[in-house]
């Protein structure tokens, strides 16, 4: 049973795998899987704003107590929170319930280890399998959980980032908490640094998180700023751990623009081990020229935050990313934290005295293309002569001043073909041309 996909379990509230039923054994099985023997284990939950959050977490909680657990709700937190808490508060692992930047009806259960890293792929098999083993039941009591505030030492850690705002003092922001995770914390705090916050996407029914709102829509944030003559905009998803942003006209500043601007400055504070960073295949060629650019290597992943993560702890870098905005500064924590990637960006305006828009300036973005072309099954498509020749061809044609990505949709019978290149109708005609081959050979 394939429950963990790249970000943990997610689906539709209430339709399997997130059914009552299987959302206990999830915890059960976590118990079984993460614990040495020690007793007790100490768990964390937090969630975001979501209406079957309650439930989910009351049934998590009937597994982790059945099996010998006890529990903590710290409530609606960011993600990164309780990714903190679980490594400095005395817990076992940390539990998450949310499904980030997904609509109200999803839901999702995400697991940190005690070290504040999420779960292995050889834990979340071992986990799988103890689910599917229909030897062992979950009892009926109702889990215990004991519910306290622990934003404090979490906060705390945040202020050791940005602990005042300096000469940005007084600072009109607009900050989109997209209805979710961050909507009661993020306003309240960044005002207290000495921002002027100007909130909205902070009125959470259960319902509305990520609605036309947040990280996924930032047209409404764009407007914002502009009509209220604002410095900058940020904008959090439902769950609190990415960030994206738009400068004092409206202009949106990506993940890539943001590693970019946070490698400049890490590096010329002598804080840039290795001279790298970390991201997807997903990244703007952009992004790799203009580090090269600078003596800076860009070492790219598979799509998926945690697959930044394990690739930053194998080289020991300090910082990597997604261009969705799931910033990593390991410095902080080993997972995507948007309010970190606000105030390290607030941070570097500080000390720079530099605009949001001329520092993302420096970032020179590719014209992109996109196609999706869907086939009978996923096979080795370099192995059909007709396709391998034209790939060969158009990669020939980039010659290192573009970049061909090409890899199957994880969900769909979809082969996706990626291009970036310095001039939009070429590369679109590459596209089209790799596209209607694919289709001769393998639709």
């Amino acid at each position: 049973m394939k429950l963990f996909g790249t970000d943990g379990i997610r689906g539709k509230a209430g339709v399997a795998p997130l059914e009552p039923a299987t959302v206990a054994r999830v915890g059960a099985a976590l118990v079984r899987s993460l614990m040495d023997g020690a007793s007790p284990h100490r768990f964390v939950i937090g969630r975001d704003t979501r209406e079957s959050g309650e439930w989910i977490e009351q049934e998590l909680a009937r597994g982790l107590t059945g099996g010998g657990a006890t529990v903590v709700s710290a409530g609606v937190v960011p993600t990164p929170a309780i990714a903190y808490l679980a490594r400095t508060e005395g817990f076992d692992a940390g539990i998450v319930i949310s499904a980030s930047h997904n609509p109200y009806e999803d839901n999702g259960i995400k697991v940190f280890g005690g070290s504040g890293v999420k779960l292995t792929e050889a834990l979340e098999a071992s986990v799988e399998t103890l689910i599917a083993d229909s030897s062992w039941s979950v009892g009926p009591a109702p889990g215990l959980i004991e519910r306290r505030d622990l934003s404090g030492p979490y906060l705390a850690h945040l202020e050791q980032i940005l602990d005042d705002a300096g000469p940005l003092a007084g600072s009109p922001i607009v900050v989109d908490c997209a209805n979710g995770a961050t909507a009661a914390m993020a306003p309240a705090f960044l005002s207290s640094l000495g921002f002027d916050v100007r909130p909205i996407g902070v009125t959470p029914d259960g319902r509305n998180i990520n609605l036309d709102c947040g990280s996924t829509h930032l047209a409404g944030l764009a407007r914002e700023v502009v009509a209220t003559g604002a410095r900058l905009g940020i904008a959090f998803d439902g769950d609190g751990d990415r960030a994206l942003f738009v400068d004092a006209a409206g202009s949106v500043v990506d993940g890539d623009a943001v590693m970019l601007i946070a490698a400049l400055h890490l590096k010329g504070e002598g804080r840039l081990p290795g001279d790298a960073v970390v991201s997807t295949v997903m990244s703007n060629i952009g992004l790799e020229l203009a580090l090269r650019e600078r003596g800076i290597a860009l070492v790219r992943t598979s799509v998926g935050d945690k697959y930044v993560m394990e690739e930053m702890v194998k080289r020991g870098y300090a910082l990597g990313g997604e261009q969705s905005g799931h910033i990593i500064f390991a410095d902080h924590l080993f997972t995507g934290d948007g309010l970190a990637t606000a105030l390290n960006l607030l941070r570097i305006m500080a000390q720079s005295g530099r605009e949001l828009a001329d520092l993302a300036g420096e970032l020179v973005t590719y014209p992109q293309v996109l196609v999706n072309v869907r086939v009978k099954q996923r096979s080795d498509y370099m192995q059909v002569p007709a396709v391998r020749s034209v790939i060969e061809r158009v990669e020939a044609a980039l010659a290192g001043h573009g970049r061909l990505l090409i890899r199957y949709s994880g969900t769909e019978p979809l082969l996706r073909i990626m291009l970036e290149g310095q001039d939009q109708a070429e590369i679109r005609e590459w596209a089209d041309d790799i596209a209607s081959v694919v289709k001769e050979q393998l639709a």
